[in-house]
């Protein structure tokens, strides 16, 4: 698959995404009602909703992630189009790039828009909000590589949804750390360079490792 293909492959899964905007929004909804319920559950102490905000919302964009995770590859497993391009011999590590790069788009980039918003019901200094939104920007692809990886691994199995959180859940607990530390630290007066730069550290390698790690399974669990 050239570059040619994997743009092409994109944008087939953007489109066929647009006919189906429930599984889009499912996430950001998903994402949006989960961080509004804790400042009515924690109560309206500003003091108190700093320090939780940076981590309860990258706890829900978290679990928004990995809603979406389980129709990865199932739509194009179903239909036969995934057996159309594996057998095609085009390069199985662009079809997964371009599959974590959908997910991404369709779910982690809607979250990098709503974090801030989100983060004003936790009375986030400005500053808060700006890391709170870089701190997403380089976490939420994370979470679509990995779990392209965990996709690929459960694919065709029963109760593969569960199976799915069980495997990728662990694996995006430093992204979780990494992301919520910096909004913290910014709260307390505290520089986030550390923490965003471990974050940046995760994105690289997951941009490395991931999609050959994808590729080599979905051979595994199709071929």
């Amino acid at each position: 698959m050239s570059c040619n293909g994997f743009v092409a492959l994109a944008a087939r899964d953007l489109r066929l995404a647009w006919r189906r905007p429930v599984d889009a929004w499912l996430a950001v909804v998903f994402f949006a009602v989960a961080a509004s319920l804790f400042p009515l559950g924690v109560g309206p102490e500003p003091q108190t909703l700093r320090q939780i905000g940076g981590g309860v919302v990258w706890v829900c964009a978290l679990l928004s992630t990995l809603l979406a995770l389980n129709t990865l590859y199932t739509s194009d497993y179903n239909d036969g189009s995934l057996d159309q391009m594996l057998l095609s011999g085009h390069s199985l590590v662009l079809l997964a790039a371009a599959k974590a790069l959908v997910h991404w788009v369709l779910t982690g980039l809607p979250l990098v828009v709503a974090g801030p918003v989100l983060g004003l019901m936790f009375d986030m200094s400005p500053r808060g909000l700006a890391t709170l939104t870089l701190t997403l920007l380089l976490g939420t692809p994370v979470l679509s590589l990995l779990g392209s990886v965990g996709a690929a691994l459960t694919l065709g199995l029963r109760s593969g949804g569960a199976l799915l959180l069980l495997l990728v859940l662990p694996l995006c607990i430093p992204v979780l750390i990494f992301g919520a530390g910096a909004v913290s630290a910014v709260e307390m007066g505290m520089s986030p360079a550390g923490h965003l730069s471990l974050l940046g550290a995760l994105l690289l390698l997951a941009l490395v490792g991931a999609p050959p790690a994808a590729a080599a399974a979905l051979r595994i669990s199709v071929l």
